[in-house]
């Protein structure tokens, strides 16, 4: 299985670049990180939806696109494991994590992602959401494999 993560806006600073490529190392599973922008000065509406779809242009074929949304479900480490084990047992080849930009997603990304997580109701900034994902992706494989890294309640 591969993993790809597609997040708006490029890596800056150098602690959250290295915290990411630590936890991005420790993973079982090939690991792409493809970083998109905008930069032009349109209406939020306008710089949101070309943000999308440069993000749906990067989202390889073979994909299950699962959007990091507020509006998506909540799940412990366990469940989040799981999901990627039913994930995989189904043959789904790559899962494909998109992180948006300050204004999310647009309406249509959401529908044209088969899932929508959150890492709960606090708004996040978008570097940190990348090193949380990257380290429960690395908590999950350790749950799947039996490794104590994992110690949850």
């Amino acid at each position: 299985m591969k993993i790809a993560i597609l997040a708006v806006g490029r890596m800056k600073g150098e602690a959250a670049a290295a915290l990411y490529e630590t936890y991005a190392a420790r993973l079982p599973w090939k690991t792409t990180l493809v970083e998109v922008e905008e930069k032009s000065k349109a209406p939020a509406t306008k710089r949101q939806d070309a943000e999308c779809r440069k993000l749906l242009a990067a989202l390889p074929a073979d994909a299950l696109l699962i959007a990091l949304d507020p509006r998506g479900r909540v799940l412990s480490s366990e469940d989040f494991a799981r999901a990627i084990d039913r994930w995989r047992a189904e043959g789904v080849k790559t899962l494909a994590f998109a992180i948006g930009g300050a204004d999310g997603f647009t309406d249509d990304f959401r529908s044209r992602a088969q899932v929508a997580l959150s890492f709960g109701p606090m708004t996040w900034p978008h570097l940190l959401a990348r090193v949380m994902l990257i380290e429960q992706l690395y908590r999950a494989s350790a749950i799947l494999a039996g490794h104590p890294y994992h110690r949850g309640g």
